[in-house]
């Protein structure tokens, strides 16, 4: 929403539904702003994307990270330092700004991890994209609250494979096991011949023969 112009000093507010930061006048001078209105409710920003483990894994992952603007000097450093464009400064806009900061923080600790280990690290991961992302907000008068991070592999078939070693299954049985619920699935029979390794029959097998004592066999042609 575009906030009417008042005058040097004056106070506007484009009302609640306004999705952003502040809103800000234009002065005479074409490059002076002034700050009108100001959210100061903690406000919940996403950021996703890529990140890739030592393996190089693709990673998927969502940052959310809450974030304010809590005093009058604050928003100025916001309007001095943030591209102004419509006469607002939005969550996404910021979010365009730090995004590229918390990705570089994430791969910094997921790059050198293996992939079934990069949640054994999930707390080291969320205080590293804190310290980045606080720093770099700082600057733009931006207090950072908290941050929440959730990593998973970005392919599906990997996260099923990762959720049966899970169980305590082995690399090839796991395998094993996903390949036989893909069967089962399907309607394949030999679904749980794939499960445990055994090779599937065709027909009538040759079926064991033991011998019970006691019992006659007969007699035998002569």
């Amino acid at each position: 929403m575009r906030p009417h112009r008042l005058r040097p000093g004056g106070i506007g507010h484009p009302g609640p539904s306004c999705p952003c930061h502040t809103c800000v006048a234009k002065r005479q001078s074409p490059w002076q702003y002034e700050a009108l209105y100001v959210n100061r409710a903690k406000m919940v920003v996403k950021a996703s994307g890529l990140a890739l483990s030592s393996e190089m894994a693709e990673m998927s992952y969502e940052v959310d990270y809450y974030c304010h603007v809590a005093t009058k000097d604050d928003a100025v450093a916001l309007v001095t330092h943030m591209p102004i464009a419509e006469h607002v400064i939005t969550a996404k806009q910021v979010n365009d700004y730090a995004t590229p900061v918390v990705e570089q923080a994430i791969n910094q600790v997921v790059q050198v991890t293996p992939l079934e280990r990069v949640n054994e690290k999930i707390h080291e991961i969320g205080e590293v994209v804190h310290s980045h992302l606080q720093d770099f907000l700082k600057a733009f008068g931006i207090t950072l609250d908290t941050v929440k991070v959730l990593i998973f592999p970005r392919d599906e078939r990997m996260r099923a494979l990762i959720s049966l070693r899970a169980f305590g299954l082995q690399e090839i049985d796991a395998v094993r096991h996903y390949i036989a619920m893909l069967m089962a699935e399907h309607g394949l029979v030999s679904a749980p011949n794939m499960a445990i390794g055994e090779p599937f029959h065709i027909g009538a097998p040759v079926q064991a023969t033991v011998g019970l004592g006691g019992i006659s066999r007969g007699p035998s042609g002569g």
